[in-house]
């Protein structure tokens, strides 16, 4: 067969309501079956949550038995910091277990009362510390749609047509 040969899919069999009193029934079995989804899905969610709370509370024992443990051997290394250091020259120790370091953390900037900082750096010019951010404001497009229709390259394209359905789920069909 060759690359550009198309082979047809069988059309879907899929059983069509005859009638509105079969439509009907087929919208309450809808509602009934999206019910059933729901259920199974709390279901699920609850589990989920009593699983995650277990595990939580066995993780917090874990992680409070390690910080204590962190913090007793973190006073230990401080103390000793000089002679496993060799008087500085070495920011890491080995031991068998592992190893112990220290790090210098990178620098972070934190800025407080960010309007302030803002008004203070425009009031005296100091652009480099400023970005600004320009981008197409696609909301504004859609509320004048044939303004932005003129722009080369925008199109104001139809989010076309959705076939909805809102099952109530009620069994009992109406005559």
């Amino acid at each position: 067969m060759s690359a550009t040969t198309r082979t047809k899919r069988r059309a879907e069999a899929v059983p069509a309501a005859r009638d509105h009193e079969e439509a009907n029934v087929f919208l309450a079995r809808i509602g009934e079956l999206q019910r059933a989804v729901l259920i199974e899905q709390t279901a699920l969610a609850e589990t989920i949550a009593k699983a995650k709370e277990a595990m939580g509370n066995a993780v917090a024992a874990l992680n409070a038995e390690a910080d204590r443990l962190t913090r007793g051997l973190q006073l230990w290394a401080e103390a000793n910091r000089h002679a496993l250091t060799d008087g500085g020259k070495r920011k890491s120790v080995s031991l068998a277990a592992g190893t112990i370091s220290w790090r210098l953390a990178p620098p972070a900037v934190r800025v407080a009362q960010a309007v302030d900082v803002l008004q203070y750096l425009l009031e005296r010019g100091m652009e480099e510390f400023l970005r600004r951010k320009v981008e197409i404001d696609k909301a504004a497009m859609l509320s004048m749609p044939e303004r932005a229709a003129e722009i080369p390259g925008v199109t104001i394209a139809s989010a076309g047509e959705e076939f909805v359905i809102e099952a109530t789920g009620a069994r009992e069909v109406a005559p």
